[in-house]
């Protein structure tokens, strides 16, 4: 029963949390991933929506909390971030291929921030998807396919270097 609900409560209202948050991110790939979010609190607490006096309303407001949540949690990674570059500037002054880790260097630092933070929580944490979306607080395939982006821009980046 719970299943057909939401499905129904999707198909009236996920077009329009999606624009929503499409809007505030800008970027669809965040949209799509705040949507699941939210209709993920949605499976783990199907009494919500029972209390709802405006249902669309309700749903947008958690998605703005969703988008709100995001936005800390992205500053949390752009710590991250800078500490991956002051460690990245450390290996760069140790190795004996200065110009080719330069290269590597500039790359990485053209990626976006969000695809950076895989890339360094998959190759110098050693983490697997899994372990990146816990830490994350993204999909195991969001991950993946963040890591394969960024695999994809840094072989292009690389083999025609600017």
């Amino acid at each position: 029963m719970l299943h057909s609900q939401l499905e129904q409560f999707y198909d009236a209202h996920g077009d329009a949390l999606f624009a929503f948050l499409l809007q505030l991110t800008r970027r669809e790939a965040d949209a799509a991933d705040l949507v699941q979010e939210v209709f993920q609190k949605l499976v783990r607490r199907p009494g919500w929506m029972a209390r709802w006096r405006n249902p669309r309303a309700a749903l947008l407001r958690m998605g703005h909390n969703a988008f709100i949540d995001q936005l800390r949690r992205r500053t949390v990674r752009d710590r991250a971030d800078e500490t991956f570059l002051a460690e990245n500037d450390l290996f760069v002054r140790n190795s004996a291929d200065e110009i080719w880790l330069e290269s590597v260097q500039a790359a990485l630092g053209d990626l976006p921030p969000d695809q950076r933070a895989v890339v360094h929580l998959k190759i110098w944490e050693s983490m697997t998807f899994r372990q990146i979306a816990d830490a994350l607080k993204i999909s195991p395939n969001t991950a993946a396919s963040r890591w394969r982006y960024a695999i994809d821009k840094l072989r292009q980046s690389l083999r025609h270097p600017v």
